[in-house]
């Protein structure tokens, strides 16, 4: 470009900024585009036939019923099924020991599901949860053998995660990550789930007791009941252990929420509360999320006091099952929050809990104290954050006959859907739950065996 060229354009730029410039506070501003209109919009539901696992869709989830037959995708079963954004679907595989192989899906311009081109190795996890773009899965493990203790050769324990980019189908995962001494106990802890607050990312520090790594560093400074180390290896599955071993944490009268600035867990701030104990749900290998946020960004913090399971008395909690609250723009619990849920329930506690809208929770509660025998988490009840009231939903199908919940509830336009599979022999149904007044009416039929997942895709050009 020659430099009476430019100088003609530079006064032409120069121009049409001043005159942008010197336009009347009257002039029309502009209008922002209107947000992109779905293609098509279906509610998908995962439901299995024996070994055959298929991705349903219905334009209802209120009435009718909906069958695999000439209507559906067939795919792989999955641990759990996880619906981003309205856009995307994760079918998340766990294999003990090993990585699952995982996928996901989309809903077509023709209003069909359809699985993306790329799959996820990815790693043993026992909790997962959303932050911005990606899906994020968790678990707690040994971390390279580069970094034993040279004395005993023990090998610390880590954090082992894996992040699923929803939008961009990439795929990383990171071992690097210490989880020992984590609250500065000395004990490990593993992360039960994940809840974005604008961009910080807040999730539950569940401790686990002391690894061998644990129990023989700093000359055993961090052991404070040495009968409870264990001589030999034992157990079995998610309860095996090795020697050397502290099974469980000593403190279990805290709750820990540790607060990150971004996903790739840099720069943490702990807080404590001794007002409930931690904050998990647990059922075999999977760590069940108890921190979530209401609409109003209120955290809420639920504990279902576990640590009452224990076999040893020092390692049982005395405090009831509760909810603690973090209010919205803080990183400190409030004070002057804490409910005894185990007050409105005949002692009763609950073994998963979700957000349904505003700041209402749905607990799917156990039919006994922890106390008693063989308690089964087979009721449902609502929990309201603002007047701290407990009300089980009335117009769910008798709690004996309940075979099973889906794995988790769907909101959509203030009401909450969840599936239910009874003993009787009759197809799962979808029930609609309506949180203010903790009723519940029956909707669509799913002619299978069970139904995992309720949710619904959009697709765009």
């Amino acid at each position: 470009m020659n430099k009476l060229h430019y100088l003609k354009t530079l006064s032409f730029a120069l121009l049409a900024a001043f005159a942008t410039i010197s336009c009347s506070d009257d002039d029309p501003k502009p209008v922002p585009p209107a947000p992109a209109q779905p293609e098509a919009s279906k509610f998908v539901v995962s439901g299995s036939v024996g070994d055959a696992n298929y991705l349903l869709t219905a334009d209802k989830l209120t009435e009718g019923s909906v069958t695999a037959k000439d209507n559906g995708l067939t795919t792989s079963s999955g641990t759990y099924w996880v619906f981003h954004s309205d856009k995307y679907l994760f079918r998340l595989a766990y294999n003990q020991g090993n990585a699952g192989v995982s996928s996901s899906y989309i809903l077509n311009e023709q209003g069909k599901v359809v699985e993306r081109s790329k799959t996820y190795e990815i790693k043993r996890f026992t909790s997962y949860g959303i932050f911005k773009n990606f899906l994020i899965t968790s678990s707690t493990g040994s971390l390279g053998k580069n970094l034993a203790d040279p004395k005993t050769g023990y090998i610390p324990q880590g954090f082992l995660i894996s992040y699923l980019d929803a939008e961009k189908e990439t795929f990383v995962s990171d071992d690097t990550q210490f989880s020992e001494d984590f609250l500065g106990n000395g004990e490990y802890v593993t992360l039960a789930g994940f809840q974005q607050v604008g961009n910080k990312l807040f999730s539950a520090p569940i401790p686990m007791g002391l690894s061998q790594f644990g129990t023989t560093t700093q000359g055993g400074k961090f052991v404070k009941y040495p009968e409870l180390v264990t001589k030999d290896k034992g157990g079995q599955g998610s309860s095996s252990y090795e020697k050397d071993e502290l099974q469980w944490t000593q403190y279990p009268d805290e709750a820990w929420v540790v607060i990150f600035d971004s996903e790739n867990l840099k720069n943490k701030k702990l807080i404590k509360t001794d007002k409930i104990s931690y904050a998990v749900g647990r059922y075999r290998s999977q760590y069940y999320q108890m921190i979530w946020a209401a609409d109003n960004g209120d955290i809420y913090l639920f504990s279902p006091s576990y640590a009452k399971t224990m076999t040893k008395e020092v390692q049982k909690t005395k405090l009831p099952a509760g909810v603690v609250r973090i209010k919205a723009g803080t990183e400190v619990f409030d004070p002057n929050y804490y409910v005894n849920l185990e007050a409105q329930t005949q002692g009763k506690s609950f073994l998963r809990s979700w957000p349904i809208g505003k700041d209402n929770f749905l607990l799917l509660m156990f039919d006994k104290p922890f106390s008693e025998k063989g308690p089964t988490a087979n009721q449902l009840a609502v929990f309201n954050g603002t007047s701290q009231k407990l009300t089980y939903i009335q117009g769910l199908p008798e709690a004996s006959t309940i075979k099973g919940f889906g794995n988790g509830p769907f909101v959509n336009e203030g009401k909450a859907y969840i599936a239910i599979t009874t003993n009787d022999g009759s197809s799962p149904s979808i029930y609609e739950i309506t949180a203010e007044t903790a009723q519940a009416k029956k909707g669509l039929t799913v002619v299978a065996d069970q139904v995992s997942a309720i949710g619904k895709l959009n697709s765009f050009k």
